[in-house]
């Protein structure tokens, strides 16, 4: 990703149905997304709406967090032709959230411990607004 041309990175549409994508990174994220595959290699986000988490984007190392049935793939946010981070939710909280689009941002704060941008002094959050809206 040429950071020099920081931009909107807007996820593929992977929800049966929908005509538009439903997740997007914003330039902050994407540039924190950049460091973060720097230094990890491979990413992924999960969205659960969990008690430890709240309503944290949580950024782990692609396949650390185990998805399945329970899961959405909500789209594939393509950083460059070689890579893309999957962006999940669980299937709860997606019905919750269905008539959402979300915006994943980074924000000053500590956020979970077990996200991997807890250590830069940044969390990631999420913006959202009605679809269509």
């Amino acid at each position: 990703m040429s950071l020099e041309s920081l931009r909107t990175i807007v996820g593929s549409i992977t929800v049966a149905g929908d005509a538009s994508p439903r997740v997007e990174l914003t330039p902050a994220a994407a540039e924190l997304i950049d460091r973060l595959w720097s230094a990890h290699g491979p990413l992924m986000f999960h969205q659960s709406g969990g008690c430890c988490d709240g309503s944290s984007p949580m950024c782990y190392p692609a396949g650390e967090f185990v998805t399945g049935e329970a899961d959405m793939l909500l789209g594939e946010l393509v950083l460059d032709e070689d890579r893309s981070v999957p962006f999940w939710m669980s299937a709860e909280q997606f019905a919750l959230w269905r008539h959402t689009y979300l915006s994943v941002d980074v924000v000053p704060g500590r956020g979970s411990g077990f996200s991997l941008e807890a250590p830069e002094g940044v969390r990631f959050l999420i913006r959202s607004r009605l679809m269509g809206a």
